[in-house]
């Protein structure tokens, strides 16, 4: 799996990795039987793994299960509000009466830490693919202009000094 730093992979971007890590692993040759290579994002969904997943997506909702047992439950789901050190604070949304609303938790100790889909995930994934399309598109051609004006600068004779 993989992505930008930003969150987004287009098709194009798996294309790209492929042709440059498969002739890599070939010549590396580390898997000692037939494979086949595959790229791929995580998906909108996606699991939460680093603390810098569960900083980029503040403000969605998220579903973790625990490996050790916080204030006696395993499973949370709630609103994720952030991280401080290595812990998610997350506001959960089944609380019951007299539980806190909101509950640190420690993010080495999740056996699975998940966004939720939801209609505000899937709109900020089409805008920040909508934006990494554009600044692809960007890129290419301030690529061409680039080439252009290069094959129009004249050449200018040498001078070898004689006649």
């Amino acid at each position: 799996m993989a992505e930008r730093p930003d969150g987004t992979m287009l098709i194009e971007d798996c294309e790209a990795i492929s042709k440059a890590l498969s002739p890599v692993l070939d010549v590396a040759d580390p898997i000692d039987r037939a494979y086949r290579l595959e790229i791929s994002s995580p998906g909108l969904d996606r699991p939460l793994v680093r603390k810098s997943d569960f900083d980029r997506h503040v403000g969605h909702l998220v579903r973790i299960e625990m490996e050790i047992a916080v204030d006696g439950r395993k499973r949370f789901r709630g609103m994720l509000l952030g991280t401080e050190g290595e812990t998610a604070r997350i506001r959960r949304d089944d609380t019951e009466a007299g539980e806190a609303t909101e509950v640190l938790l420690p993010i080495g100790e999740m056996s699975e830490a998940k966004l939720v889909l939801t209609d505000e995930l899937v709109a900020e994934a089409l805008r920040r693919e909508k934006a990494a399309k554009r600044e692809a598109r960007e890129a290419r051609k301030k690529e061409r202009r680039q080439e252009r004006h290069s094959r129009r600068r004249p050449q200018r004779p040498v001078d070898t000094g004689g006649d």
